[in-house]
Order: structure tokens, then C-alpha cells, then sequence
């Protein structure tokens, strides 16, 4: 299971966001998951909850919001985007083979919601 390990990552990335522009507390953080990014939300929820208690020193109780992203795939052969999760590799206009993966891979931060200071 490596949510654990990328949840430690953004986390301490939004400790250091938050460090940087003098925040008490944040919110919640929403996060752009590629839906071929090979993360699983439902473990990421998991992880997310324990380590954000246990390990940060700004995000206790701070909410984790996820907006997956489609993968899309374009082929080189005839030149038309594809939606990549039910066809994969081939394309489905021409069934050509020289395709490539254009989105649904990564992994953004996308927001970081903070308190303001009266409601920390």
C-alpha cells in the first residue's frame, strides 16, 4: 500500500505551504487523482485520516477532498483523442497502436482550505 507513503508526502508539503504563509490550520485539501494514477481513494481516505491526527503539525481533523481525472489517451496514426480506461493501448477509431497516455496519471494538490484565524 503506497497511499501511506504519498499522504506522509502531501502532507508535509501542506505543513510546509502552511508554515510559509504563517497559517495556524488548515481545513481540508482537495487532490487531482489521475483515474490511471495507480492510487487507490478509498485507501488514500484510509491513511488520510490517521495521519493527519497523528503526523502533522497544522492539518488535525483537516479534510481530504479528491476530484478524479478522466484518462485520456491520443493516438499518432489518425490523430484523435480517446477516453484510455475502456480501450487501453489500441485505439478504438482505428485500432492503431501508437497511442499515448496524455491525462489521468497524476497527482495535483489542487486547494488548500485554511481557517481563518478567529475560527482555528
Amino acid at each position: 500500500m503506497h497511499e501511506l507513503g504519498i499522504v506522509f508526502h502531501i502532507i508535509d508539503r501542506v505543513d510546509e505551504v502552511a508554515e510559509q504563509n504563517h497559517v495556524s490550520r488548515v481545513k481540508s485539501v482537495t487532490l487531482e487523482i489521475g483515474e490511471v494514477s495507480t492510487i487507490v481513494p478509498v485507501y488514500l481516505r484510509d491513511c488520510w485520516s490517521w495521519a493527519v491526527d497523528n503526523r502533522s503539525k497544522h492539518m488535525k481533523g483537516c479534510e481530504l477532498k479528491i476530484d478524479m481525472i478522466k484518462a485520456t489517451s491520443y493516438c499518432e496514426d489518425c490523430q484523435k483523442a480517446y477516453p484510455t480506461k475502456p480501450s487501453g493501448r489500441k485505439c478504438p477509431y482505428c485500432g492503431g497502436p501508437h497511442t499515448y497516455l496524455v491525462s489521468g496519471d497524476e497527482t495535483t494538490i489542487k486547494n488548500i482550505e485554511v481557517y481563518d484565524e478567529e475560527n482555528a
